[in-house]
């Protein structure tokens, strides 16, 4: 093999090379999650109860109760009691709206997650997040449907609100 420019052959150890290109494979979470719209009628209009908490970069954001599965609870049970715990609203599930599912990375591992999300309507309760035990959700307002495009920060769950709307409006 003919020395490079300079004279000098450049001998480097390939797993030398191999650590400092390909970073080490973080290992994959899968996670499911659930939540979703819960409806009232107030004042003749629906309004769906949201709540704000902060992004990974701290910043305030407005969008859909939801939370983990806990033991052998089902999307359905799980939706009812993260929105309970979020919101302060006791609520039951009227239909499936539709699941989300997207990938992110943390520091040590990439993620999986899907979240279930459905249309509930309101039974019962008083708006507050003092029942969220993780503490993440900061705020809670009631938002007529008509102003949740703007209000909620992620085109997917706009999407789902979208759904909604067009489901109430049928049954109206």
């Amino acid at each position: 093999m003919p020395a490079p420019p300079g004279g000098h052959a450049l001998r480097i150890d390939p797993r030398e090379l191999e650590a400092r290109t390909v970073p080490a494979a973080l290992p994959v979470v899968d996670e499911t999650s659930a939540g979703g719209l819960v409806v009232d009628v107030q004042d003749g209009e629906h309004v769906a109860a949201v709540i704000a908490r902060r992004n990974r970069a701290g910043r305030l954001e407005w969008c859909l109760p939801k939370g983990h599965l806990e033991g052998e609870e089902t999307p359905e049970e799980a939706a009812v009691r993260e929105i309970a715990e979020e919101t302060g609203i006791e609520s039951e599930v009227v239909r499936e709206l539709g699941t989300i599912d997207y990938w992110f990375t943390g520091t040590d591992r990439r993620v999986h997650k899907v979240v279930h999300h459905f249309l509930l309507v309101a039974l019962g309760g008083t708006l507050t997040v003092e029942g969220d035990p993780d503490g993440e959700a900061e705020q809670v307002e009631w938002v007529a449907l008509s102003d949740l495009d703007r209000r909620l920060a992620y085109p997917n769950e706009r999407r789902l609100a979208s759904e909604a709307r067009a489901v109430l409006s049928t049954e109206a």
